[in-house]
């Protein structure tokens, strides 16, 4: 067993042992760690663990798929999410050995100016809303087939006046077979706790499992994908409108075996023509309940997106729309420097 991977181990279980300390019956909050930053990611149902592509930014789904083949690669995202707010961020790669590879990156997300109230309602101007993730992540080839990695991130929050902070850690292993294009990983999320509490009150980090699998088409060239969500529970009940004809009537419980399935699963279908190029399309169940009580319309739960390499870059685009009142739009650039230099 070499170095990097004992040290890879040991961090694992500390952040395990972190999470069973941190995990109590506290309410969940750092929930824009659920948020993608991967365009392709985004158009293929806001969750993948197994995209093999030329795109550093799909790091932050699976620290597994970090190799030295990102050396000196650097990579953009920028979210135009719901309302006012939107979403930032960067992230470098860079090789460490033959087996081995670090990155580092800095995530925004902001919430445009919002209302302020006092107790009794009367108002007091707007205020500004923010958070930001540091993350750091290390990876290292166990064998020819199978990679592990660790992202560590320190996740700063500010509302207002009001301050916190926190630490976890993603925990991936992916198997990838290029002979017939199959991967499969497995990745822990968010794991560990706060450092410091929003005015005493201690929030839970979202930590989930997550198990994903991805297939290349022997005779077309069109990818299958399909992940696993959310698996520290089962339950997942949604809400809708009672009566669709009478918006007054009141919510109803929505839940059963095959909703709980779905409402777990996200679903993705790449096209890739050429080494160069791929079209995307999405499909997330829980998105398209979330939205049951508001207005939607055939489109919400769908995404799609697109990725072109011209030499040195990458662009990438995805677009949602979750309900009819929302357009959400995704872009992400990517550059290798060290093709830049050639």
């Amino acid at each position: 067993m070499t170095t990097c991977l004992r040290h890879l181990i040991l961090m694992a279980a500390f952040f395990v042992a972190f999470q069973l300390m941190a995990d109590d019956n506290s309410t969940t909050a750092y929930n824009f760690l659920d948020v993608p930053v991967s365009s392709h990611v985004y158009a293929l149902g806001g969750h993948n663990l197994t995209v093999i592509d030329d795109d550093i930014n799909l790091v932050e789904q699976n620290p597994a798929l970090l190799g030295p083949e990102f050396d000196h690669q650097v990579g953009l995202n920028y979210l135009r999410y719901i309302g006012d707010t939107n979403f930032a961020g960067v992230r470098y790669g860079q090789g460490v050995s033959e087996h081995g590879a670090f990155a580092v990156g800095l995530q925004y997300f902001g919430y445009g100016d919002i209302q302020g109230a006092d107790i009794d309602g009367t108002r007091t101007g707007t205020f500004s809303a923010s958070d930001i993730a540091f993350n750091v992540t290390y990876s290292h080839d166990i064998s020819e087939r199978i990679r592990g990695g660790i992202t560590v991130k320190y996740l700063y929050s500010k509302y207002e006046d009001y301050t916190a902070g926190a630490v976890a850690a993603d925990l991936g292993i992916n198997y990838y077979n290029p002979d017939n294009e199959f991967t499969v990983s497995l990745v822990a999320k968010n794991l560990g706790g706060q450092v410091k509490k929003f005015n005493e009150y201690k929030d839970n980090l979202p930590w989930d499992i997550q198990v994903g699998a991805s297939k290349m088409l022997a005779m077309a060239p069109i990818r299958l994908h399909v992940t696993a969500y959310d698996l520290t529970r089962w339950s997942s009940p949604y809400y809708k409108i009672a009566d669709v004809n009478n918006p007054k009537s009141g919510f109803i419980e929505e839940e059963s075996f095959g909703s709980n399935l779905l409402r777990h699963l996200a679903f993705g279908v790449d096209i890739i023509p050429n080494n160069n190029l791929y079209l995307a399309v999405g499909y997330n169940y829980r998105t398209r309940t979330d939205m049951a009580t508001y207005k939607r319309d055939f489109l919400s739960g769908f995404s799609a997106g697109g990725g072109l390499k011209v030499r040195a870059f990458g662009l990438g685009v995805a677009v949602s729309r979750p309900h009819t009142g929302a357009m959400t739009f995704m872009f992400n650039l990517t550059s290798s420097i060290g093709e830049l230099l050639k």
